[in-house]
């Protein structure tokens, strides 16, 4: 009996310290439990995501796919990204869900509840293309910092909602708006109630876009709790940091919205070319809009192999921000020469677009498949690492697989 309290206190000691505090009543804690706190979550079963996504980070979640997972042409939601710069919020009541517009330029302050929003207005589907603006990150070098993402932090779901247009049509807005900012229910990772972890926003101009939905559905089914349930913003083509997750108040603003994240060097580049490694002005770095144009090799998984002689099928994604993606390209001898291939039209305005090829080798031995879009305006994907800068955004550089022929 001494052994086992002296076994039982030696335990309780080294959870104690691990943990960073006394466990008060650990002298009857239950034999062979383990306190929350020492617990690791399972995010795949916390998030119905699947196990070979990436887990870049807990606090705050952020996860990411991995190229030969996002092969589906609307991305379920076991292989979307998560990008979260709070807590979730817990005790989610929808059926007391409330939205409220202020601001400078709002007609009158005027709140919703999310029965309203569902039965106010007309609802709307749309594939819509969401892309984090540090996608690519971790090849910048030197390193920029952050969330070192590969290039799975992209998906392409099918969103229902209500236009925001609609919404501010009836809400009314003053001559004077230009921009609005979302405000959500995420929490700071301090938990202090008086800090916001994330309040970005977006011109009027897309704001009133056709496309920009407060959605409640994701590919059918209510939003999954990870990406914004009951309620998100959801504006494609830009970074996915526009797309609020969790909102309760829009602000109608009439200059650009200041809120957390929206100043200083967050989703900002430099708006002239510097050299790797510079230091930036904040008065010097311009907010990211439309995302550039990119694509994404989906099938095969790298590293595949096949033998002499065979043909390989290769199949992807491409997108272009705001644009469409005009032609598609690959190449298996480094960027030396390219072959066209074709690419779908996409199903509507910023939802991304598919492209298919079949590949001959000349011979025995190890290849790289490289893919190059080109969007509507002529501008195409540079094969290497984009111009540097502070933060690690808007990597476009050509997707890239590894082939070995036997």
């Amino acid at each position: 009996m001494k052994r086992r309290n002296f076994v039982k206190r030696a335990t309780l000691g080294s959870m104690a310290s691990v943990i960073g505090a006394d466990i008060v009543f650990g002298s009857v804690l239950p034999e062979g439990y383990k306190p929350l706190a020492l617990q690791d979550p399972d995010p795949f079963k916390m998030f119905n995501k699947d196990t070979g996504m990436e887990v870049l980070n807990d606090k705050p979640w952020n996860i990411e796919a991995k190229a030969h997972l996002l092969d589906d042409k609307i991305t379920p939601n076991k292989f979307m990204f998560i990008r979260n710069n709070g807590l979730i919020p817990e005790n989610i009541d929808a059926d007391k869900w409330t939205l409220e517009f202020d601001g400078e330029s709002v007609a009158q302050k005027k709140t919703y509840t999310l029965a309203e929003l569902k039965s106010k207005f007309p609802q709307y589907t749309y594939e819509l293309t969401l892309e984090c603006g540090g996608n690519g990150r971790s090849e910048f070098d030197p390193p920029a910092k952050g969330n070192q993402w590969t290039i799975g932090a992209v998906s392409c779901a099918s969103w229902t909602g209500i236009r925001l247009k609609d919404v501010l049509e009836d809400v009314g807005i003053k001559d004077d708006a230009v921009y609005i900012g979302y405000h959500a229910a995420d929490v700071h990772l301090s938990r202090d109630p008086g800090k916001e972890p994330i309040s970005r926003g977006a011109p009027m101009a897309k704001a009133l876009q056709e496309e920009t939905l407060l959605a409640f559905k994701m590919n059918n089914e209510d939003i999954p709790i990870a990406h914004g349930y009951p309620l998100r913003l959801v504006a494609g083509g830009w970074p996915a940091s526009v797309s609020g997750k969790w909102i309760n108040r829009i602000s109608i603003r009439n200059k650009v919205h200041d809120g957390t994240k929206m100043t200083g060097t967050a989703y900002r580049v430099p708006c002239n070319p510097v050299a790797p490694g510079e230091k930036v002005k904040d008065e010097d770095m311009c907010i990211i809009e439309s995302m550039p144009v990119k694509s994404l090799i989906t099938y095969p998984k790298s590293g595949a192999m096949i033998n002499e002689g065979e043909k390989l099928d290769i199949r992807g994604h491409a997108w272009a921000g705001e644009l469409e993606v005009e032609r598609m390209e690959y190449s298996i001898d480094f960027g030396s020469t390219w072959q066209s291939c074709p690419i779908e039209k996409p199903s509507n305005r910023l939802a991304w677009q598919h492209f298919s090829a079949s590949i001959d080798f000349p011979k025995k031995g190890y290849y790289e498949i490289w893919a190059r879009a080109t969007d509507s305006r002529g501008a195409s994907q540079p094969m290497l690492l984009p111009g540097w800068n502070p933060k690690g955004y808007l990597n476009n550089a050509c997707h890239r697989i590894a082939i070995k022929v036997t």
